[in-house]
């Protein structure tokens, strides 16, 4: 039975090890992704691997969490200082892009959990929802944005974001990396969730 590090060079170990599986199942895919390869990457035993994970499919599934954890933690931030919801979303999407450029084997990674675990699947969406869900019914209860459905259209603007970014960021991707999501692109793409959501219509 695998347990929680205690000491903060656990943490490190066990940070180095989701970091290679990042890598890892990002390059090549769950099932041919090994156990081998992710602790080669991390610099560690099989031994230590196992203190902290009981196999491939715990560290895939701690790995979602780990990226939903932290991509949720970068939208929050960035929206945090935002005088309304319409300007909640611009900051939202350009950290969620931000996001994406850095780590787009997440899109890969969310792909592959609807075939291994789609557990993980459900709880990286579920909770990316039931948050935004809430924020859109408390913006629309307040006029900030047009009466909407707040389920459907948290759903609808999550599409937006990882299609834009699957075909503007992870298609591009080459040697140097995932590029940056063009400006004219994040420009019309927010155009198009502003007409909308906007409250007046115009």
């Amino acid at each position: 039975m695998s347990s929680a590090p205690r000491t903060a060079r656990g943490r490190a170990t066990r940070d180095r090890i989701l970091d290679s599986a990042l890598k890892v199942f990002g390059e090549v895919g769950y099932h041919d992704a090994s156990i081998v390869r992710i602790t080669e990457g991390a610099g560690v035993a099989m031994g230590t691997f196992y203190l902290y994970f009981e196999g491939k499919l715990q560290v895939f599934n701690e790995l979602v969490e780990d990226l939903n954890r932290r991509m949720r933690h970068r939208m929050t931030q960035a929206i945090a200082a935002a005088p309304n919801r319409l300007e909640a979303e611009r900051a939202g999407f350009r950290a969620f892009f931000a996001f994406t450029t850095e780590v787009p084997q997440l899109y890969r990674i969310i792909r592959q959990a609807e075939f291994v675990s789609p557990e993980a699947m459900h709880l990286h969406y579920g909770r990316i929802v039931d948050g935004y869900r809430k924020a859109l019914a408390a913006a629309s209860d307040a006029g900030e944005i047009a009466p909407v459905d707040p389920e459907v259209t948290a759903w609808a603007l999550m599409g937006i974001g990882e299609i834009i970014g699957m075909r503007w960021i992870l298609w591009q991707e080459g040697s140097d990396g995932a590029p940056p999501i063009p400006d004219d692109v994040f420009e019309h793409t927010l155009d198009f969730i502003t007409r909308a959501l906007r409250p007046d219509k115009e």
